[in-house]
């Protein structure tokens, strides 16, 4: 089990961030966020999806007056994500559950008073959102893009917001590529006990950004960093929500939902493994207990793999054993495999829970 870097805990909503809370999986609707009707219907798409906090894009006023309608329509926790123009964040305050500010866009430290003011009066708190590619120009001149840079932009602005009396504060440290992202969250965490939001900027398409989050985020979820993060997918809503809960409970940072173990293809396989492997996805993805399963597809592996499952399949020639906690409970033609061992999977979850 992954023993997490314990951090202060603040609120986004009613959603626990950081201390002993569930690691939360966030998203962004990418519609025009005055479209009130189209951003209600993608955060709801969101909601059903499994994410737990949303972002929305304010980059005009009339985003931000559109905020209090979309708020009072949804039932997540609500970010308003703020760049350049510190009064949007202004107006933004009086009904959101967060502000992500970029302390090298923002504007002067007074605009950064101004909106630090607003979140006081609310009890909301602010992310601290860095971006490599948009550090203050007294860290890009001395640093460059680097993850040094990301650090020392990250440690001003916590100094200011903690020197204006303000310490629910949340942090996140993105670069477009795997090695700066790292870098810098592991430089920045020993210094504070801040929440850390992770994320790999600018990931691409499903499968690159897939391959991206799961090595950045995969890496930093193993040394017990982070508290809540979000996979940037150009693609889909509910394909970012789908990577980052198999990221969460493949590197064992949160159980929830079947570990499903089966072999690679080889000459070996004696059943139709893939169709199998495939049904038993899809007639199961409705369990989130932490079972561990196994269907392999020939004798080399399978009693060994099944001795450690939960549920197992060991498939033979034409046949095969479904399995529970190491036992045989059935031997069965491989056409009535699947079923028994979906009824199997089905009522360990019954009583696990």
């Amino acid at each position: 089990m992954i023993k997490r870097v314990k951090t202060k805990q603040i609120f986004v909503g009613d959603v626990a961030v950081g201390g002993d809370a569930p690691i939360s999986v966030q998203s962004m609707t990418f519609s025009k966020t005055s479209d009130i009707t189209t951003t209600v219907e993608q955060i709801k798409r969101l909601y059903f999806a499994g994410c737990d906090i949303v972002r929305v894009a304010v980059p005009e006023m009339e985003d931000a007056l559109a905020l209090k309608s979309i708020k009072e329509q949804i039932s997540l926790p609500l970010v308003a994500d703020i760049h350049f123009n510190h009064r949007l964040a202004l107006v933004a305050a009086e009904v959101v559950d967060c502000i992500r500010i970029n302390p090298g866009n923002i504007g002067s430290k007074e605009r950064v008073k101004e909106v630090v003011k607003a979140c006081q009066a609310r009890n909301i708190p602010i992310r601290i959102g860095v971006n490599a590619g948009s550090l203050e120009k007294e860290f890009l001149s001395r640093y460059g893009q680097t993850a040094e840079g990301m650090v020392a932009s990250a440690e001003y602005n916590i100094k200011f917001l903690e020197d204006l009396g303000f310490d629910d504060i949340k942090i996140s440290l993105k670069a477009s590529d795997v090695q700066r992202t790292v870098d810098a969250y592991r430089m920045l965490r020993p210094k504070n006990s801040y929440p850390f939001h992770l994320g790999v900027t600018e990931a691409g398409t499903l499968f690159h950004a897939t391959v991206k989050s799961s090595i950045g985020l995969g890496a930093l979820l193993l040394d017990g960093i982070g508290d809540t993060m979000r996979v940037s997918i150009t693609g889909e809503l509910e394909e970012e929500i789908n990577v980052a809960r198999a990221i969460l409970k493949d590197s064992g940072a949160a159980k929830d939902g079947l570990n499903i173990i089966s072999c690679p293809t080889c000459g070996r396989i004696e059943a139709d493994l893939v169709t199998a492997v495939g049904e038993i996805e899809r007639r199961t993805t409705h369990i989130k207990a932490p079972l561990n399963v196994s269907v392999m597809g020939c004798v080399v592996n399978a009693i060994g793999e099944a001795a450690h499952a939960d549920v197992a399949i060991a498939y033979g020639k034409g046949k095969g054993l479904v399995m529970v906690k190491g036992e045989v409970v059935a031997n069965l033609d491989e056409s009535e495999l699947v079923d028994r061992f979906v009824q199997e999977v089905e009522k360990m979850a019954k009583d696990t829970h």
